[in-house]
Formats: structure tokens, C-alpha cells, sequence
């Protein structure tokens, strides 16, 4: 099985969850589970669903604020999740289960896949058009929202782990031993690609019809930007499984898995940059709506959010400060991005958070405990250009304990 939990070790590392690493740009939400998270899938930064292990799928519409348990009417694990808009979506996990609702997941309903495998990946491209992989090979095809699943003609017998369609008729599977399957007119033929490995592929994601990234086991990724005709490999500086991928563009990509791995890159992977996650914990699926806002979901009912791209919040100093401060961004005003600084007198719970000129909350840049020194942290992340913002007036807020202070400032484009 693609995830293999040791409830125990889950257990003992989700006890030690915030107390791994500090300063991480994602940051720790209440799911109100302890169930292995695996597939996430969000339609805006606002709206979006988590599955998991016995049955479990959860729902926000508050960017994760707060997760909701739906009823699945099953205790069969849920795997693969895809929504194409706030109200459809399918979720896929073992024994063939297939659910499906068209109101938000009020209700889901169970759905004839013709198969008892365990069923991994699943991507609709519109409401009635999805594909559904999993074990001994299994490639399913609806065209009528599910209503009828029929089998396709794989050509292998592998397990099949994920899969990334660009439009109707062109995707991708991949899976173990290095498979990675093609298809150019939605299924009808799928041919073999060469991936020059036999390691296992858990993730793959592509941008458009040419360019995609594949992950799997020992710290593997696999690039190609032409349709996977070739396929080449990428060093990702670790040596841990990786299981999912998700990129806003050709250039901006977050990897995540094993040990609280996460990986970014904003080259189209000719360098990867690992990040802080905060856990030592699995991660198994990732998504984001934009450069900036993404989510992350593993073991032990842990679910990560990051709204500036997962940057760090960098201790420049572990002397303590005389007061609380919040200093001026520089530069300012500012393209792409800023700097902004802020002393914390003493251990606090603390918070910063980007408002537009209408009072709107943007991002938060810091959300967590921090010991007493002073920090810096750039915004938007330097991962990013800025390009979901539009020019104008933002105000960034300091809150650490009882101390609360705000300032201006302007982007320039």
C-alpha cells in the first residue's frame, strides 16, 4: 500500500509537533483528527477538502480556519480527492470505493467502480470527464460524472499512484517501478514513457501539456518539458520519499514527504530549496491556488498551511530586545517584495498579519511562539514576485502577547 502508517511512531511524533522546528512559514491548523490525511484538493485559497484513512474527509471554506467532518457513509480509506468546483467533487480510496457529491459534501454517494482494488489518484477535468488510477494497473474512465466507470487498457500490471491531466484527453500516471503511462486522446491509448528508473513514483504534476514534474522514493524527481518524451532527473538535496507535488506555474513547485519534507522551488526545479514544515511527521499530499497559498496534509491528522510560500521568519538576533518593536518595511515603497523587521521582548505567542487598504486579510507571515530576539521576514516571499497582489496600499499588523502594532506600506508596480 502507497501508505504504509505506524500508528505509534505517528502518535509519539505528532506529541512532539510544534516542538521540531521554529520559524516555519507553514503553520499548524486543528483538523480535529488524529486519522492519516492523504489527498487534498481546494477550488480558491478559501474552499477546499481533505481525505483520509476509515472514511475521513474533512471541509473548509475559511482558507482552513476551520475543518469540518463530512459523513462518507464508509470506513474504507480515502486516498485521491478531486474537486473541479465548490460543489463537485470525487473522493477514491480501497476496495473499489468511489464517492461522489454535487453539494459540497452535505451528502456523498457511493458509486459503481467495478473493481475491489485499492484505488489511489483521481482527477476530473470537468464535471463529467475524470480518470481514476490504482492497483494492478487500473486505469478507470467516466464521461457522465461517474454515473458509468469503464476500465482501460493500461498495459501494465503496476500500481498506479497518481495522475495529471492538463484538458480532457492529455495525462499523465505514474507509479511503481518508474512507470510512467502517457495519453494523448483521454485514455483510449496509454503508452509507456521512459522514466529511467525502477524506483516508485508516488506524485506527478503538469502545468500544461508539455511541462511536468514526477516524485517518488529517495528523494527522486523527474522533470520534462516536453511531454515526456524525456525525462530528467532533478537533484532534490535529500534523500527521503517524496509523495505528492503541486506547481501554481512552469516555475513555482512544492514537493512534500517523508520526515515533514518539503521542497520548493522557483526555477522550474534547477535548484530545490528545502523548507521548515515544523514535523518530523509524513507528508502525503499537497496543494496550491496561487505562488503564496498552499496546503499540506500527513500523518496523525496534521494539516499545514502557507500563505507567503512557505518562507522562513529569519532570527537575525537571540539578544534580548528592551521592548517589543515593529520597524518600518524597506524598502518602501517597494517591487516585488519587502523586508520587515520586529524585536520580541520575551517568549510570546505571536502573530503578523498583511490587511489591503480595505481591511481584507492577505496573508500572515508569522503564526506561532517565538523566543525573545529580533526577526526579519520578506513579503511577499522571495519565492514569489508578487504577482497576486496589485499595486497599492497594504497595512501589516505585529500582535506578540499583549503588544499590537500597525504599519504602512506601498507596492509599486
Amino acid at each position: 500500500m502507497k501508505k504504509v502508517i505506524l500508528l505509534i511512531q505517528a502518535i509519539v511524533l505528532f506529541l512532539t509537533f510544534t516542538k521540531v522546528y521554529s520559524q516555519s512559514g507553514w503553520f499548524p491548523q486543528n483538523s480535529g483528527t488524529t486519522m492519516a490525511l492523504y489527498g487534498v484538493s481546494f477550488i480558491d485559497a478559501n474552499i477546499g477538502t481533505v481525505s483520509g484513512i476509515a472514511g475521513t474527509i474533512l471541509r473548509t471554506t475559511n482558507g482552513g480556519t476551520t475543518w469540518i467532518s463530512q459523513t462518507s457513509g464508509t470506513t474504507k480509506n480515502m486516498y485521491g480527492v478531486s474537486f473541479i468546483d465548490a460543489n463537485t467533487g470525487t473522493v477514491v480510496g480501497t476496495q473499489g470505493t468511489i464517492l461522489r457529491t454535487t453539494n459540497s459534501g452535505t451528502t456523498w454517494i457511493s458509486q459503481t467502480s467495478g473493481v475491489t482494488y485499492i484505488l489511489e489518484g483521481v482527477h476530473f477535468s470537468d464535471a463529467n470527464t475524470g480518470i481514476v488510477v490504482g492497483y494492478s494497473g487500473t486505469i478507470l474512465r467516466t464521461t457522465d460524472g461517474g454515473t458509468t466507470w469503464i476500465s482501460q487498457t493500461s498495459g501494465t500490471t503496476l500500481w498506479l499512484l497518481d495522475i495529471s491531466f492538463t484538458d480532457a484527453n492529455t495525462g499523465t500516471v505514474v507509479g511503481t517501478n518508474g512507470t510512467i503511462l502517457r495519453t494523448t486522446n483521454g485514455g483510449i491509448t496509454w503508452i509507456s514513457q521512459t522514466s529511467g528508473t525502477t524506483v516508485r513514483l508516488d506524485g506527478v504534476f503538469f502545468t500544461d501539456a508539455n511541462t511536468g514534474t514526477a516524485v517518488g522514493n529517495d528523494g527522486l524527481i523527474l522533470r520534462t518539458t516536453n511531454g515526456g518524451t524525456t525525462w530528467i532527473s532533478q537533484t532534490s538535496g535529500t534523500a527521503n520519499n517524496l509523495y505528492d507535488v503541486s506547481f501554481t506555474d512552469e516555475n513555482t513547485g512544492t514537493i512534500v514527504g517523508g520526515y515533514g519534507s518539503i521542497l520548493r522551488t522557483t526555477n522550474g526545479g534547477t535548484t530545490w530549496t528545502m523548507q521548515t514544515s515544523g514535523t518530523l511527521i509524513s507528508l502525503w499530499g499537497v496543494y496550491f491556488t496561487n505562488t503564496n497559498t498552499g496546503t499540506t496534509t500527513g500523518g496523525a491528522g496534521i494539516i499545514l498551511r502557507t500563505t507567503n510560500g512557505g518562507v522562513f521568519v529569519n532570527k537575525v538576533s537571540s539578544e534580548i530586545p528592551v521592548r517589543f518593536s515593529l520597524y518600518q518595511n524597506y524598502p518602501n515603497p517597494f517591487n516585488p517584495s519587502t523586508n520587515i523587521k520586529f524585536d520580541i521582548q520575551k517568549s510570546s505567542a505571536t502573530k503578523m498579519i498583511i490587511y489591503d487598504a480595505l481591511g481584507r486579510e492577505v496573508a500572515t507571515l508569522v503564526n506561532e511562539k517565538l523566543k525573545a530576539g529580533s526577526y526579519q521576514v520578506d513579503w511577499p516571499a522571495p519565492s514569489g514576485d508578487g504577482s497576486n497582489y496589485t499595486s497599492g496600499v497594504y497595512f501589516y499588523t505585529l500582535q506578540a502577547g499583549e503588544y499590537i502594532e500597525t504599519k504602512k506600506m506601498l507596492m509599486i508596480k
